[in-house]
């Protein structure tokens, strides 16, 4: 059995390419476009074109970063330590300006191959690229720790969380939640099921049980409800969160003017005084372990705490 093993690594290592196998620093060679991709072992120039997920994940890991795309930013947290640790700003995240990447001679670029795949030839000319495949928050979280050398941590934050949603799925009351971002022009459901958007897994995990028009078994991520919609929202307990753009100031208006609609207060939850508005960092700008453990935070304040 060994040396099955043995043979089967000696032929992956001789159909990779000859630069991947002169790979002095990290091969990634998973959940990743174009791999295998050779990453200093230690990089310390990092820019990062997702400033959700990666950004937040290198932050909460303490890997230093030296540039992202500040207008994608949604945590004001992560803007904050951004802007602290005089992170520099490359621009749109969908449009990231090339020029400025250049000139700050990074030694590693991140980004996602479901956005930036169009980029990728021009920004593996100034460095390694690794456009991160669309994953579970957690893989992505193991390949960020891998390449930051925060593996051992990652994995620590990760079990402190697992063993706090499996303690709360045994107190979860026998009852349904519903969930709806309420945008511009209508609504988005984010939905449970096995490609769910992070938060929304995370509540899987904690034993939070969706409506039934919230829940598929494909891969499909989201519902687009309109008003006629609305009301197969009909769980016992209503989480909504309020996006209006990128700036919160106008967040409170299109939150009162959805509200006083009567068919919202036709639903269920909204009836029974059970409707909470949720925070929009954490629901919508999801970046690992700390962004978890606030949803559970909301799980245990409006469903455990309240009868």
């Amino acid at each position: 059995m060994k040396r099955l093993r043995l043979l089967a690594v000696l032929a992956a290592l001789v159909a990779l390419p000859e630069a991947a196998r002169a790979c002095e620093g990290q091969l990634i060679t998973e959940h990743v476009m174009n791999g295998p991709i050779c990453v200093p072992a230690a990089p310390k120039r990092i820019v990062t074109l997702d400033p959700l997920l990666t950004l937040g994940m290198f932050f909460e890991l303490g890997v230093p970063v030296l540039a992202t795309a500040y207008p994608g930013i949604q945590d004001e947290g992560i803007r904050a330590a951004a802007e602290t640790a005089k992170v520099a700003d490359v621009g749109h995240p969908y449009e990231p300006s090339l020029e400025r990447i250049l000139a700050l001679k990074p030694d590693l670029i991140i980004g996602a191959s479901y956005i930036h795949a169009g980029l990728y030839d021009k920004l593996s000319r100034i460095a390694p690229t690794l456009l991160i495949d669309h994953v579970d928050w957690k893989t992505h979280l193991r390949l960020i720790a891998r390449i930051g050398g925060r593996l051992e941590q990652a994995e620590a934050d990760l079990a402190a969380y697992e063993k706090r949603a499996a303690a709360i799925k045994v107190r979860m009351p026998d009852l349904k939640l519903s969930a709806v971002w309420i945008k511009p022009g209508g609504f988005n459901v984010f939905l449970d099921g096995p490609a769910a958007y992070a938060p929304y897994a995370v509540l899987r995990e904690a034993g939070v049980k969706r409506t039934a028009y919230e829940t598929t078994s494909d891969d499909k991520v989201d519902k687009r409800p309109d008003w006629e919609e609305i009301a197969a929202l009909d769980g016992d307990v209503l989480f909504y969160v309020v996006i209006s753009g990128t700036n919160e100031t106008p967040d409170d208006q299109l939150a009162a003017e959805t509200i006083a609609n009567p068919l919202w207060q036709l639903l269920p939850a909204v009836r029974a005084g059970r409707a909470y508005r949720v925070d929009r960092a954490t629901w919508m700008g999801f970046h690992g372990v700390v962004s978890a453990q606030r949803v559970l935070d909301d799980v245990e304040r409006y469903i455990l705490a309240r009868p």
